[in-house]
């Protein structure tokens, strides 16, 4: 009879284990990929090349051109009070960034307000210079993107916040955090992103190929993504002595069983 109460254990724990069990498949990103629907994905994937500017973002602004006294008051000095309290000001080689209005304009010295939402980095710096050009023979712009950021947490391994200043995806931001550890919910990703004053939610599979053709698969600034965790984690992390009790009191009835099952038939 012991040997079938430990047979009896054993069952027992490998229903546990097979109930926490992780398949292959599910740690697998993109497993639909394959060289032969790639046709079918490039007809419906619309790549990024920049960075779309929105309202409440941070952009350093430099115009330059070959006559560098025309050019001085489009460019404002950053500037701070020489000492606490003082009302002296210094000013320093860096250049002043611009938050980008409600209305989506940022305020530049000179030309006043330029409408940047929306528009791409490139984009914005054509307007700004097609503005300049009123004024000043052959400018150039730069316009850079600063602090940007999503924000990445749940079951990665270095959750966190990632900065970028041009295109970002979301298999970018997972990277920079590490990955997803194992317990990592890879087919039900949650996004937030903020779009005009109103959230948006997006569920996000990593394993199904259409997550290139995805609205979410570049990330905008803010954006932010959860990894929940799977069952596995669930069992480790809050319900060990639970599984555990469990199969002691499996383990305890079939002992219970078994002897009782011995005593009745083994008398007879």
């Amino acid at each position: 009879m012991n040997k079938t109460i430990q047979h009896l254990l054993v069952l027992g724990l490998l229903a546990v284990s097979v109930m926490g069990c992780v398949t292959q498949k599910k740690m697998t990103y993109l497993r639909d990929a394959d060289p032969s629907i790639t046709d079918s994905i490039n007809a419906n994937f619309h790549p990024q090349s920049e960075t779309v500017i929105r309202n409440g973002d941070a952009l350093t602004i430099l115009v330059s051109a070959l006559d560098k006294e025309a050019v001085a008051p489009y460019n404002l000095p950053a500037a701070t009070f020489a000492t606490p309290g003082s009302a002296q000001l210094q000013t320093t080689q860096s250049l002043q960034y611009y938050i980008v209005n409600e209305e989506g304009d940022v305020e530049l010295p000179v030309l006043g307000k330029v409408h940047v939402a929306g528009l791409k980095r490139n984009e914005a710096e054509q307007a700004i210079k097609t503005q300049l050009e009123k004024q000043v023979m052959d400018p150039m712009v730069q316009v850079n993107l600063i602090g940007a950021k999503v924000s990445v947490l749940g079951e990665v391994k270095t959750p966190g916040r990632v900065p970028f200043s041009n295109r970002l995806t979301i298999l970018d931001a997972l990277a920079a955090a590490g990955d997803l550890t194992p317990y990592g919910r890879r087919e039900n990703v949650l996004l937030t992103r903020e779009v005009d004053g109103k959230l948006e939610i997006a569920r996000l599979n990593l394993g199904d190929v259409n997550l290139y053709t995805s609205p979410y698969y570049y990330l905008q600034q803010n954006d932010v993504i959860y990894v929940s965790p799977n069952k596995v984690r669930v069992v480790n992390s809050a319900n060990v002595g639970l599984w555990l009790s469990m199969v002691s009191t499996v383990a305890s009835a079939a002992t219970v069983i078994v002897t009782v099952v011995s005593l009745k038939y083994g008398n007879k």
